[in-house]
C-alpha cells in the first residue's frame, strides 16, 4: 500500500498494489498493522458502512462531536465520487480548511481522515457504492452536518444548482461553518 499525505496533515490517499492478469485483479485494501506503522498511531476499526447513491447525491457534510468522534477509511466498490473532508480542529494550521479527491472503482484509492473532520462526497457516476470503516460506533445523538456549500469553506462541487440532490436532513439541519461545534 502506498500512503500519500494529502495538503492536511493526517489525511491521506491509500493507493493498493493492484495484481492483474487475465482473471482480473487481486489487491490488499486493509492491513491493520501495516495502516498503524504509517499513520505513526493505532487506529481501531469497529464498523464498516456501505451506501449507494444516484449520480449528483451529496452525503455531507457530517460527522460527530466529542468522544463520539469517528476517524473514517473511505473507498468506491463502483462508480466514482469527489470525496471531501474539512478540517475542524481549532488549534490546526489548516482549520477550515478541505481537501477534495476523486475515489473511484477503477483508481481503487481510500481516503483516511481521521477524528476532528467534517466529511462529505458527491457521486459523479450514474451510481456509486460507496464503503467506510469508522472507529467508533454511530452515535445518533452526537450527530452534526455543516452545509455543503457554506461559502466560508468555499468547495467546488463538481455537480451544482438543481442536479444536486440532499436528504431532507442535510437539506434543514446543517449548520454554517460558523456555528459548527469544532474539536
Amino acid at each position: 500500500m502506498n500512503y500519500i499525505e494529502t495538503d492536511i496533515p493526517g489525511v491521506y490517499i491509500l493507493e493498493p498494489r493492484v495484481f492483474e492478469d487475465a482473471r482480473g485483479y487481486f489487491m490488499e485494501t486493509w492491513r491493520e498493522e501495516d495502516f498503524n506503522r504509517a499513520m505513526g498511531r493505532t487506529v481501531h476499526f469497529v464498523q464498516d458502512n456501505q451506501s449507494m447513491s444516484s449520480r449528483g447525491v451529496l452525503r455531507g457534510l457530517h460527522y460527530q462531536r466529542g468522544a463520539d468522534s469517528q476517524a473514517k477509511l473511505v473507498r468506491v466498490l463502483q462508480g466514482t465520487v469527489v470525496d471531501v473532508a474539512v478540517d475542524l480542529r481549532k488549534d490546526s494550521p489548516t482549520f477550515g480548511r478541505h481537501v477534495m479527491v476523486e475515489l473511484s472503482a477503477e483508481n481503487k484509492r481510500q481516503l483516511f481522515i481521521p477524528r476532528g473532520f467534517a466529511h462529505g462526497f458527491q457521486v459523479l457516476s450514474e451510481t456509486a457504492v460507496f464503503t467506510y470503516k469508522v472507529d467508533n460506533r454511530y452515535a445518533p445523538e452526537s450527530e452534526c452536518s455543516i452545509r455543503f456549500d457554506d461559502p466560508s469553506i468555499g468547495i467546488q462541487w463538481p455537480i451544482q444548482g438543481n442536479d444536486v440532490v440532499l436528504s431532507e436532513k442535510d437539506l434543514s439541519h446543517a449548520v454554517s461553518f460558523d456555528e459548527a461545534e469544532k474539536f
